[in-house]
């Protein structure tokens, strides 16, 4: 999967990413306290690496944090800005690769990259520039937050889909509010890689359109993404599950040392 197919599936789902949410604005809120918590001070300088349409972003800077935003996609993070602004906070977004990050050395207190967005790198090489890129451009002592999927699990039962996720416009609405979000997986001979299909079912005039987008992941274990961000010069590396956060995925946390 090229850089260029990976950043024309998030282009093309930058209008409709915030329907894969039942309540987005929730989402919001609820990541950004998650994230805030592991944090730990007020108003540090956060890159999210990987903004997309501004999840993690927007609730960073609703909590107070001074926030850049940057994504493969044009699209999305430009999206992210509007999106921020439109709830009267600034965050400047961008679009870059988080392998070639834009920034000088230690420009930031926390880097975060979130929303399973780390395994669309499909070679241990580029996830390990990209985590090197993450280092860099972090302060000394600076903290690295990256959620995935829980792929342990993952790898062992290869599921061939995701359930249905269902957006409503408002709490009393019909079917002809809805909107329905599910994925297809198509697993490689070597038991990691997989292409997703994103289905999206959207009603128009009581019958339902299609948007089926196209991309794939590397399905890291928990392990071998801990050793890569070891290797990558990161101390404190170790993982902490949804129960203890209160985020949706598992994030990895690790620091830069001194």
């Amino acid at each position: 999967m090229s850089d260029t197919s990976v950043a024309h599936f998030y282009d093309e789902l930058a209008d409709d990413y915030h329907l894969i949410y039942s309540d987005w604005d929730a989402s919001i809120r609820r990541q950004g306290d998650a994230l805030d918590a592991l944090v730990g001070r007020d108003g540090v300088e956060v890159l999210d690496c990987s903004c997309g349409i501004g999840t993690q972003a927007i609730g960073l800077a609703l909590r107070g944090h001074r926030v850049t935003g940057t994504d493969l996609s044009p699209r999305a993070s430009a999206r992210a800005g509007r999106e921020a602004a439109h709830r009267g906070l600034s965050v400047r977004t961008a679009a870059a690769d988080m392998r070639r990050l834009p920034f000088p050395d230690g420009r930031f207190d926390v880097v975060v990259c979130a929303d399973n967005s780390l395994p669309h790198l499909l070679t241990e090489q580029d996830v390990h520039a990209a985590l090197a890129s993450m280092r860099r451009v972090l302060r000394p002592e600076g903290l690295l937050l990256v959620s995935t999927r829980h792929y342990d699990g993952l790898l062992r039962d290869h599921p061939a889909s995701t359930p249905p996720q269902v957006h409503r416009t408002s709490a009393c609405a019909d079917d002809r509010d809805r909107t329905v979000t599910f994925q297809l997986w198509h697993w490689h001979e070597d038991g990691e890689h997989y292409d997703l299909e994103h289905f999206q079912l959207l009603p128009t005039g009581g019958e339902w359109h299609v948007q089926v987008r196209r991309t794939t992941y590397w399905a890291l274990s928990q392990d071998r993404l801990a050793g890569l961000a070891a290797e990558a010069g990161f101390v404190d590396v170790r993982w902490r599950m949804p129960q203890e956060t209160g985020f949706f995925q598992p994030l990895l946390t690790a620091r830069t040392g001194d």
